[in-house]
């Protein structure tokens, strides 16, 4: 590419290279030109086409010169029979039969179909890596325990293998709306300028029938089509598709924010990872930005912004077809995958990399961890015979004074507080008072159901294979 004129970040900055190929023109352009190739044999088969005519099709495919196009499109204003003409000139035998039947749609909704599903497995394939370096990092952790937080502020314990468990099943209800997308992702076929198949029937006078023929294209790119159609695909599917890439957008966005908060000094529990010679400020020499997660989560926004459009392209296609949904489409579809595909490579390199200082989260266990106990506290006391207010006022009272402590650096002193408060000693043990504050008895099934999760990840089928 050249830097001396604007271009989308997502044309070198961002997604892979193989996806940026894949939404290329050029790969564009040599797509149509497949299309008419395949509708050129298949007519072949009803005598509208010689078999020298397809054989001077073929030989000239690949030479694609958007050059020539873009130069004839300056004069007539449209991108198709601009390609068409091109095509022609150097197919001089068979290019006179090139697009017999067809309008735009046919061809353009045909490429697109089959670039978004070739897409759609390459996004669903790393889904399955993250997930398994999920698994792995859960397993690792199941048994952690460490301060969960609710409201941001501390709640009770949980196990850090079970945190890592809930943005992997997130991304499995992503897993599962991204599959559903694709199984849906179906092409216009070949019918013409309504859907109708009225031109091809005509074409064909009785000597076929316009869906064996409309098959014979389809097959060559791995797709089908629905019953009905108009001059487009169903718009509906493009936000079908867009609305589960925004889906795995929320959910890496939550993940990406939790470590964003997790690295920050006052909890200091868990990094992305960092590199030896990586600059964190132009200012500040000492700044450790978490600039993975940051851009995670910059890159996420983007992504309902496209699902939005393209519920509009749907919304207002009007009877048969509008135009009005074709400009945007050239940025929201392959954006909208190379933005999903970076944060995905992204959220993989952070899990993969993640440092877990599991020296700060003892700490923090232990300056908060008590807390949680306080609920069990009451009910023995409860149970033991005692006033449920009275005593919930005493907790109380001793956890305002302890949070005091906190504040002032000092180590949460609640357990000495409660052993010492004759409402619960004359009820409880002080001993049995300590270990009901101890956290790490409060973690309930965590790590059991952080496995089973990870189990559910190993059993994942593969996801589908577009064709090849």
């Amino acid at each position: 590419m050249t830097y001396d004129s604007y271009a989308s970040p997502f044309s070198w900055r961002y997604g892979r290279a193989e996806l940026r190929a894949l939404f290329s023109e050029r790969e564009r352009r040599r797509l149509w030109r497949q299309v008419w190739l395949a509708l050129a044999e298949a007519q072949s088969r009803h005598g509208l086409v010689t078999a020298e005519e397809v054989e001077d099709i073929r030989a000239h495919a690949d030479e694609v010169d958007i050059d020539a196009a873009l130069k004839i499109e300056s004069e007539i204003h449209h991108d198709l029979m601009a390609e068409i003409r091109v095509f022609a000139s150097q197919a001089k035998i068979g290019g006179g039969k090139l697009h017999l039947g067809s309008t735009s749609m046919d061809i353009e909704d045909t490429v697109e179909t089959y670039r978004l599903r070739q897409a759609t497995v390459m996004i669903g394939a790393s889904i399955g890596d993250l997930l398994r370096a999920f698994a792995e990092k859960i397993r690792e952790h199941a048994e952690l325990v460490c301060m969960a937080f609710t409201h941001l502020q501390p709640a009770e314990p949980t196990t850090l293998g079970y945190r890592f468990a809930v943005y992997a099943q997130d991304l499995l209800i992503d897993d599962a709306a991204l599959r559903f997308a694709f199984e849906n992702l179906t092409a216009k076929g070949m019918r013409g300028a309504v859907g109708t198949a009225a031109s091809y029937q005509q074409l064909l006078n009785g000597s076929g029938s316009a869906e064996s023929m409309e098959k014979a294209v389809l097959d060559r790119f791995g797709l089908h089509a629905r019953d009905i159609s108009t001059q487009t695909y169903p718009r509906k599917l493009d936000f079908l598709l867009l609305s589960a890439l925004a889906g795995i957008g929320a959910s890496l966005s939550k993940f990406a924010a939790d470590i964003r908060i997790l690295s920050s000094p006052e909890f200091g529990e868990l990094r992305e990872p960092f590199g030896e010679k990586q600059v964190g400020s132009s200012a500040m020499p000492f700044k450790r930005n978490p600039i993975l997660c940051e851009r995670i989560d910059s890159l996420a926004r983007l992504l309902p912004a496209y699902a939005d459009v393209a519920w509009q392209n749907a919304a207002t296609n009007y009877l048969e077809r509008t135009l009005d949904d074709s400009a945007n489409r050239r940025t929201i579809l392959p954006e909208a995958l190379l933005c999903t595909d970076e944060i995905i490579q992204l959220a993989i390199k952070v899990v993969n990399g993640l440092t877990v200082d599991s020296k700060r989260i003892a700490e923090n266990l232990r300056t908060y961890g008590p807390f949680a106990g306080t609920e069990s506290v009451l009910l023995e006391a409860v149970r033991a015979g005692g006033d449920r207010q009275a005593l919930h006022e005493v907790l109380r009272t001793a956890a305002m004074q302890s949070w005091k402590a906190i504040a002032q650096g000092k180590e949460n002193p609640l357990g000495s507080l409660l052993t010492e408060e004759p409402g619960l000693t004359s009820r409880l043990d002080p001993a049995e008072i300590r270990r009901m504050l101890e956290p790490s008895g409060h973690t309930g099934s965590a790590a059991s159901r952080a496995r089973a999760l990870a189990g559910k990840i190993d059993a994942l089928a593969p996801f589908p294979q577009g064709k090849q």
